[in-house]
């Protein structure tokens, strides 16, 4: 008897006593997509230079090794350290399933852009030509500058998605116009 009151004691003195405080996620943007590819085909598409221009960006360092460049040149045409992804580094290659990435805040948002954050994309076959692709980015800061590099990067992920979709449909991204478009928009 006395056994049994000093453990019903206990258990509620356990859930009497206030433990560490439940602490939310960090905040994170997760996108997915499925593409009528083999994971090997998406592999490929994220960890090559004629992959990234495929799809993401007119221009690419890839060095698809751990603390390889993954630099990815959305205005190749402007200054060094200002063409976008510059700097950047694979930190995790799990061929052909999952890669990992630092990244940074566009030029526009100087302040955040000095801070890196992470990526990680998930590569999952689900049919003989069809692949599941997830996109995890974390690392944010808060306030100012973060909540704007948070803003668009929620939207452009899902572009940059929508464009690997199309690669595999249509075939590669035509940069053409973009690359115009910077021309126009360079110093003179």
């Amino acid at each position: 008897m006395v056994c049994t009151l000093m453990r019903v004691a206990l258990t509620v003195f356990a859930f009497a006593v206030p433990g560490p405080a439940v602490v939310a996620a960090e905040r994170a943007i997760d996108k997915e997509i499925v593409v009528a590819a083999t994971p090997q085909q998406v592999w490929n598409a994220w960890t090559t230079r004629a992959g990234i221009t495929s799809f993401f960006a007119p221009d690419a360092n890839i060095d698809a090794r751990v603390d390889g460049a993954f630099e990815i040149y959305i205005n190749p045409l402007a200054e060094p350290g200002l063409k976008g992804a510059d700097g950047m580094r694979f930190l995790a290659l799990q061929p052909p399933r999952m890669l990992s990435f630092t990244w940074n805040a566009p030029p526009s948002l100087p302040e955040a852009r000095q801070q890196r954050t992470f990526v990680v994309v998930r590569i999952q076959p689900i049919g003989e030509k069809e692949t599941r692709v997830t996109l995890h980015h974390s690392g944010w800061g808060d306030g100012g500058e973060w909540d704007k590099a948070y803003g668009y990067f929620d939207r452009a992920w899902g572009n940059v998605l929508g464009n690997l979709k199309k690669s595999f449909e249509s075939g590669p991204i035509d940069w053409t116009a973009w690359l115009e478009q910077m021309r126009k928009a360079q110093p003179k």
